[in-house]
């Protein structure tokens, strides 16, 4: 069975803009079915021209690049409500790989339909302009991370970022967020070493900063570990869901 666009879950969330009724009805036609995938799951390949794009309804995931020696370059994490396949959608083909690190549920669009979505609805056009906006900037400050920042500054960034993601789309308990991550993951978003990312973990939790483990990441003290970022705590900010 697959969602109804009127019963999503994720609408109810605070984080994503509200939609007319109008809006609902085009993204329901754009919408071609849906798409569950278990952990560890190829969804886009780097150089593939798949047909269909998607939305994260539920679970996590990564982005990433390969090197022709193996090497990988996590470049952003997944979170349920995030657009994937927008850059085969433009450019014709993909530039990075998208994989599963949990189970997921993605909402399915044809990528032939992607321009007539686009003319038949210039409030969202613009949303995926926006999103896409947003990608760039978030892109922005990971190039200012892994370049400039020490890797004790660059872990609590990460850590930071991910726990706000979490908490804005209402995951938080208690102080914890769910974290499926692996610690190679961090590595290779950070261009860390697996080893420099255990003991920068370990350096953060001996400040009673933050612990990590068990699947969870329970931050103690968000301002602290921010500022140990270098970074300004940024509010909530209401975003389109595709």
């Amino acid at each position: 069975m697959t969602t109804d666009c009127k019963a999503c879950p994720l609408r109810s969330q605070s984080i994503f803009d509200d939609m007319t009724q109008d809006e609902l009805k085009k993204t329901a036609r754009f919408k071609s079915g849906e798409l569950s995938v278990d952990p560890g799951t190829p969804i886009l390949m780097e150089g593939s021209n798949a047909p269909q794009l998607y939305t994260a309804l539920r679970g996590m995931g990564l982005r990433y690049k390969t090197l022709p020696d193996g090497q990988r370059q996590v470049i952003n994490f997944i979170f349920p409500g995030d657009f994937i396949g927008l850059q085969a959608g433009m450019l014709g083909e993909m530039g990075h790989s998208v994989e599963a690190t949990t189970r997921m549920t993605l909402c399915v669009f044809d990528r032939s339909d992607f321009f007539d979505f686009f003319k038949s609805s210039t409030a969202r056009a613009f949303d995926i302009t926006w999103l896409a906006a947003t990608e760039e900037h978030f892109l922005g400050e990971s190039l200012t991370t892994v370049g400039q920042r020490d890797a004790l500054s660059s872990m609590a960034w990460a850590m930071v970022r991910l726990f706000q993601r979490a908490d804005e789309l209402n995951m938080q308990q208690n102080g914890a967020v769910p974290f499926p991550f692996k610690q190679q993951d961090i590595a290779d978003a950070l261009g860390l070493s697996l080893v420099h990312t255990n003991k920068t973990i370990a350096r953060l939790r001996q400040r009673q900063l933050l612990t990590l483990s068990d699947g969870s990441l329970h931050i103690h003290d968000l301002q602290a570990l921010a500022d140990v970022a270098q970074i300004e705590l940024e509010g909530h900010r209401r975003r389109p869901l595709i």
